[in-house]
């Protein structure tokens, strides 16, 4: 969408006084452990873009709580699966010897929009290991969330994502997007186990202090099927709903997402 097209849409500049009162609104308390996927687009006209948008998230919480973003690189993967666009077959053996090494401070973002780009900058922040996967934290539990996560399976238990299905009352908000966007998901086709197919992939890490192409199995994850899984879910249990500026927001508590996508992806897969 256009920056016109954008001021079109918005009747008064958002800011990060309204950004926070909707927040709070929608039902985001102090101390909350926070996982946002967001679009800045559907908010509206944001004055001073996504840094106000990070800044009012960070408020939201306060210094107890925790921000979490996903600050997924995913064409840090095998140039043979690439579809969007694909390159010629002569060039994938150039790509794996020359890709640069998954860095945390360095390697961007792809996909997941300016919110988690400019996130991932914060001095304060902390970001996962994982060259395809990664999430970034900031604040009380950031260390825990982000310290440790497995090249495989890149969303399952032992990964950022694990640790917050066992922080208490982990909250997701969807901010602008839907559920296919929804990387708690993920962690639930990880638990379906032997009915999710898995597939070689491959990226560039550093080991003992070289760059290095690593050959990895993992899952086949796939979020075909997430708006059709989250409209059941919020059949059954409590989703927040309301507007921060302009944008259709979700809140609800990660634990019962992931517990029902399990059950769900099990009848339906």
């Amino acid at each position: 969408m256009s920056e016109k097209n954008i001021i079109d849409k918005t009747k008064i500049p958002i800011t990060k006084k309204s950004i926070a009162e909707d927040l709070k609104n929608l039902g985001i308390e102090k101390g909350d452990i926070l996982l946002v996927h967001s679009s800045l687009s559907s908010l509206g006209w944001v004055c001073g873009g996504a840094q106000t948008v990070i800044m009012a998230l960070i408020d939201a919480v306060g210094e107890e709580g925790t921000l979490v973003m996903p600050t997924h690189s995913g064409d840090r993967t095998d140039p043979a699966k690439w579809g969007n666009p694909p390159v010629p077959k002569d060039w994938h053996e150039i790509i794996r010897n020359n890709m640069p090494a998954y860095d945390p401070e360095l390697t961007p973002t792809r996909g997941v929009g300016k919110i988690p780009e400019l996130f991932r900058t914060l001095p304060n922040t902390m970001r996962s290991s994982h060259p395809q996967g990664s999430f970034c934290a900031s604040g009380k539990f950031k260390e825990k969330i982000a310290e440790n996560h497995s090249l495989t399976p890149q969303f399952g238990m032992e990964s950022p994502l694990g640790i917050l299905y066992n922080l208490d009352k982990t909250k997701v908000l969807l901010l602008g997007v839907g559920y296919d966007s929804c990387t708690s998901f993920h962690l639930g086709e990880t638990l379906i186990g032997d009915k999710m197919p898995k597939s070689r992939t491959g990226t560039a890490i550093y080991e003992k202090g070289k760059r290095t192409w690593r050959w990895f199995d993992d899952y086949e994850y796939n979020s075909d099927d997430f708006l059709e899984l989250g409209g059941k879910f919020e059949e059954k249990y409590r989703v927040k709903k309301g507007k921060v500026g302009n944008a259709q927001c979700s809140l609800f508590i990660m634990k019962d997402g992931v517990d029902f996508s399990k059950e769900w992806l099990l009848k339906n897969r």
